[in-house]
């Protein structure tokens, strides 16, 4: 789904997102400004946007049940990837996670699911910015 994703407003809304619990408040309570969503479905795996990317088919899978149970079970309609600063499971450079998160993007958009799905990065200061 295209959109304005700043007029966008979601009950629940889904996250895939590295384990690091550094980036866990700041992706909730960016979420929640951006999008006036109540709640935030966490999907946390070490270096989720390289292992989107990157990952075996049977991990991306298992990352694909979760994100269609939140869309139905909760009528998620957005969909977060985030790659943060500082990852120890996916120790590149900024701009090696914000290819691998649009092409996290592209993917998820791929799956045909019902939602927006949008990437951001978390830097160093723990501050979400959208990737365009």
């Amino acid at each position: 789904m295209k959109g304005c994703v700043a007029m966008a407003r979601y009950e629940f809304a889904t996250a895939i997102s590295c384990m690091d619990g550094r980036t866990q408040l700041p992706l909730i309570n960016w979420a929640q400004r951006k999008f006036n969503v109540d709640y935030l479905d966490m999907i946390t795996e070490p270096g989720a946007d390289k292992l989107l990317t990157e990952g075996d088919n049977e991990v991306v899978e298992k990352i694909k049940r979760k994100v269609t149970l939140s869309l139905d079970a909760h009528g998620s309609r957005l969909i977060i990837i985030a790659g943060h600063h500082d990852c120890a499971a996916n120790p590149v450079k900024e701009n090696d996670h914000r290819k691998q998160i649009r092409n996290s993007v592209k993917l998820i958009a791929s799956w045909q699911l019902p939602a927006q799905v949008i990437g951001v990065w978390i830097n160093e200061k723990w501050q979400v910015h959208l990737i365009t």
